[in-house]
């Protein structure tokens, strides 16, 4: 009699919480994006922008966390990736249309759909060029195009502006807004080089830490006393950063070409 062959023992069903705690945050941050546009079609804007501002924030944090508990994932980078398009792409869109996109009908609709197109091409580019074989560690310092969580930032710029009271500057038109948004999404679609957030982790010498750690907490002081100025100052001085970065590229291809 020939005995049955046993089939080989299953893969272990368990899965570390280290693996999990990483999708919990992304997960967070899907639910923050949503949640914003439902506040912003409610006419909530100033909570609105905060949760997708939020949802950046974890976003930021969610790859750290991966790697401090070594919970790297394929499915964690797949859901980051499905997380990005909501929370960067679709929610800054409706946001800005429920906000004054709306004002010129169908037009403010084609924009937004536009800049969720170049957030949607940037993030596919992003994922494929995370497998291209002999890329030059210099290069991790920057980004191809805008990244989707700055992009999101930036698309909120006319909503900074409309709540801004402190400070005199002009409003933007619907018109305006939802061209501004196209822009946005072409220079996340772009190949335009941008700072990665990987040059944080450039070291400091020790004379420079306490002057660092003392703009973090001005920072993060003119954020809480003066939101709305502080957001608008933000975004054009991310635009300033953009050509230094392209020369800093630019003289980093050139002395690894020679």
């Amino acid at each position: 009699m020939v005995e049955p062959i046993e089939p080989p023992p299953a893969a272990s069903s368990r899965i570390p919480i280290r693996q999990i705690l990483p999708n919990l945050v992304t997960i967070l941050s899907i639910c923050a994006g949503v949640t914003g546009i439902r506040f912003a079609f409610e006419g909530r804007f100033e909570l609105a922008v905060g949760l997708v501002l939020g949802a950046a924030f974890l976003d930021g944090i969610d790859g750290r966390i991966a790697r401090l508990v070594n919970g790297q994932s394929r499915f964690g980078a797949e859901m980051d990736s499905l997380a990005d398009i909501v929370n960067f792409g679709v929610a800054p869109a409706l946001l800005l249309y429920a906000y004054t996109l709306h004002d010129v009908g169908s037009f403010g609709w084609i924009c937004a759909l536009l800049y969720i197109s170049g957030c949607a091409l940037r993030l596919a580019r992003f994922n494929t060029m995370l497998d291209e074989p002999n890329k030059p560690a210099w290069k991790s310092a920057y980004f191809t195009g805008i990244p989707s969580p700055a992009g999101a930032g930036l698309a909120l710029f006319p909503v900074y502006l409309g709540f801004t009271s402190n400070v005199a500057l002009p409003d933007i038109t619907p018109a305006a807004a939802a061209i501004y948004l196209v822009i946005v999404g072409v220079l996340m679609a772009s190949h335009i080089p941008t700072y990665s957030g990987k040059t944080i982790s450039i070291p400091l010498r020790r004379e420079y830490v306490a002057p660092a750690v003392l703009v973090v907490v001005l920072y993060i002081g003119l954020l809480l006393s003066f939101f709305w100025e502080t957001l608008t100052f933000s975004a054009i001085a991310y635009y300033a950063t953009i050509p230094f970065s392209i020369r800093s590229y630019r003289a980093q291809k050139q002395r690894t070409s020679v």
